[in-house]
């Protein structure tokens, strides 16, 4: 449903809005995130040291390129401590498991990572004898089944809280304090100082905070607020966790990945922009053919947490109701993204895609597997028939199949109806060469760029996320509630009659 005159128009459409304007204000520091009062930086993140960024931030380039390596080799060093056993636990066990306690961008971003890379060769060898988790959920299940085959001794805490007063986070947080010192105290060692300052190290501003938790201060790496939590898997948000397991060298090829596509997206013609057309489809998909939603399918089961990844970083940013002025949106904006790995998306949602509701898809694949198979008497190789499929859905959805292409196949009449496909149904296909560290980061801020685009287009700001504050204070209320009758046996007040209900049921149970 795109043609030359759609392409022509829509980057009329991204000249009238202003996209390269918009795209060099982000890249030079412009505090484009108004309703904040900051910058946009995260791209900054991804600069190689002796970067020239004074050249496009003359104002603050060179400072914050500095401030970015000061953490960055700090990173390095305290990374290169752990991995060679020089710090060790408070038995002397080296650290070889790593929990990491984040919830939205603090654990999507690293875990769509972590999982990326298991497979890469570079990676997996790297890794091998160490343990990567993450703890999102403040459900005590998912603190259970994170370190219930975990030995303390041998475990390292990564907190990840900028303000360090996250409430999932931090009660995470103070139930894995309490696991480490009961652990601990088992092997004999009841000194809690010695116990947190080296099992656990925390991503915050926060210093005051987090060092009144135990931590010591060598150990607490920091980020700026230019950088969104859903942007922020290039910080020390997802270095410390990544590195600790893959090591800072895999890290630091997955940054330049990213540093890569970001100089594409900034120096690149709109019309050879990869970001950018992948934005303008977006817009054209959601906004002028009325299409609200949007599934990621890549064909790599590496890749499984992506979809999960680019939903906080796509829905978060641009699912708003006003424009940048405060003014109501006249149209929609956002999508809703979901996805899964090819083929195993065929065999769930596939059906929908092909003969009910239409849904733009992005398909991702890859020349090389990471782990190849090719077994002899099969007539392809195992990632060969993988890409079979890749290449074969987005021509299925394109091109369907009509009443005339039964009646030539000799298909039952009364089948016909059930079995025609009507195609003209929109997809993107995107084909790299192998997937590694560096072709991870690329992707990743392929997907950044192509949200900060449709944001531009539609003139929202698509760095604030003002939507997720208002169920947040209503839980304080809940939690008071809870409290009060759990403590002293207060009746339930303050509700509607639904939540009322559901409040009473809850606290006459016998579960806490």
């Amino acid at each position: 449903q795109v043609t030359g005159e759609t392409m022509e128009l829509l980057f009329d459409l991204a000249d009238k809005t202003g996209l390269t304007a918009k795209r060099a204000e982000m890249r030079s520091g412009v505090k484009i995130n108004s309703t904040e009062g900051r910058s946009v930086l995260h791209h900054a993140l991804r600069m190689p040291k002796g970067y020239d960024y004074a050249k496009h931030n003359p104002s603050e380039g060179a400072s914050v390129l500095s401030d970015v390596h000061s953490v960055r080799d700090a990173i390095e060093t305290f990374v290169a401590k752990v991995r060679s056993g020089e710090h060790v636990g408070a038995t002397g066990k080296p650290l070889k498991n790593y929990v990491c306690i984040g919830i939205g961008g603090s654990q999507l971003g690293p875990e769509f990572v972590a999982e990326a890379l298991r497979a890469d060769a570079t990676a997996a060898a790297a890794s091998e004898g160490r343990t990567l988790r993450f703890l999102a959920n403040v459900d005590p299940v998912d603190f259970e089944l994170c370190t219930r085959d975990l030995d303390p001794e041998e475990t390292l805490i990564v907190v990840i809280s900028k303000t360090f007063t996250t409430a999932e986070t931090m009660l995470n947080a103070r139930t894995a304090k309490q696991w480490m010192l009961d652990g601990l105290a088992k092997a004999g060692v009841t000194e809690e100082k010695d116990v947190i300052s080296k099992h656990v190290c925390a991503v915050s501003t926060a210093i005051d905070k987090a060092t009144a938790f135990g931590i010591d201060e060598s150990n607490i790496f920091g980020f700026w607020n230019w950088v969104g939590g859903r942007f922020s898997v290039c910080s020390a948000v997802g270095l410390v966790p990544l590195s600790l397991c893959y090591s800072y060298e895999v890290m630091s090829s997955f940054l330049d990945g990213a540093h890569d596509m970001d100089e594409h997206f900034f120096d690149a013609p709109l019309r050879e922009n990869i970001p950018v057309l992948l934005g303008l489809l977006g817009v054209w998909n959601s906004t002028f053919m009325g299409y609200s939603t949007r599934a990621l399918l890549p064909y790599s089961q590496a890749l499984k947490r992506l979809p999960a990844h680019i939903q906080q970083v796509d829905m978060e940013s641009n699912g708003k109701r006003v424009a940048i002025d405060g003014t109501a949106l006249p149209f929609q904006s956002g999508e809703i993204n979901f996805g899964e790995p090819g083929t195993n998306g065929q065999h769930s949602f596939y059906q929908l895609m092909h003969q009910g509701r239409i849904v733009p898809a992005d398909f991702i694949g890859f020349c090389e597997s990471q782990a190849p198979v090719d077994m002899d008497g099969e007539p392809v190789s195992n990632h060969d028939e993988l890409m079979s499929n890749f290449f074969a859905q987005p021509d299925a959805l394109a091109y369907g199949k009509t009443l005339q292409d039964l009646v030539a196949e000799g298909v039952d009449e009364a089948l016909r109806p059930h079995k025609i496909f009507e195609g003209n149904r929109p997809s993107s296909s995107m084909l790299m060469t192998r997937l590694d560290a560096f072709a991870i980061g690329q992707l990743l801020a392929i997907y950044e760029h192509r949200t900060a685009t449709q944001g531009f287009i539609w003139g929202l700001n698509s760095f604030d996320q003002w939507g997720v504050e208002l169920g947040k204070v209503l839980a304080k209320q809940v939690r008071a509630q809870l409290n009060a009758s759990r403590k002293s046996g207060a009746s339930v007040q303050g509700f509607n009659s639904s939540t009322s209900a559901l409040l009473e049921a809850y606290i006459g149970s016998k579960g806490k």
